[in-house]
């Protein structure tokens, strides 16, 4: 269930990912009176468009902003509180190394001799 989860979620990070990506691309720079220095006149119509269409793309990576920082928020959740060990014991009268089932009991001796 976990692993089927963190793939979903991945999928969903990665979609949103190259979303942003692309949105944040075809936003047009800040070149606020350029216009006037390259000689470049602008119509009143082109410049209503270019703030429509940027006003556009700027609420949609706002929309994918808060989405891809939810799908991390998600994934994070999911690896913490779906990671339960199976071989953690509830019982309380069981020694503290219950927990680790790789804690070797005994030591190995070597024997030196010159």
């Amino acid at each position: 269930m976990k692993l089927i989860l963190e793939f979903v979620l991945g999928g969903i990070l990665l979609v949103l990912a190259i979303a942003l990506i692309i949105v944040i691309i075809l936003q047009e720079g800040n070149t606020q009176g350029l216009g006037t220095i390259t000689g470049g006149a602008d119509t009143f119509l082109s410049k209503n468009k270019a703030r429509s269409l940027d006003a556009f793309l700027a609420r949609w990576t706002k929309i994918f902003v808060i989405g891809f920082v939810l799908v991390v928020i998600g994934i994070n959740c999911v690896e913490h509180f779906m990671d339960t060990p199976s071989d953690v014991s509830t019982d309380d009268t069981s020694s503290s190394y219950s927990e680790n089932s790789d804690v070797v009991d005994t030591v190995d001796t070597v024997d030196i001799t010159e």
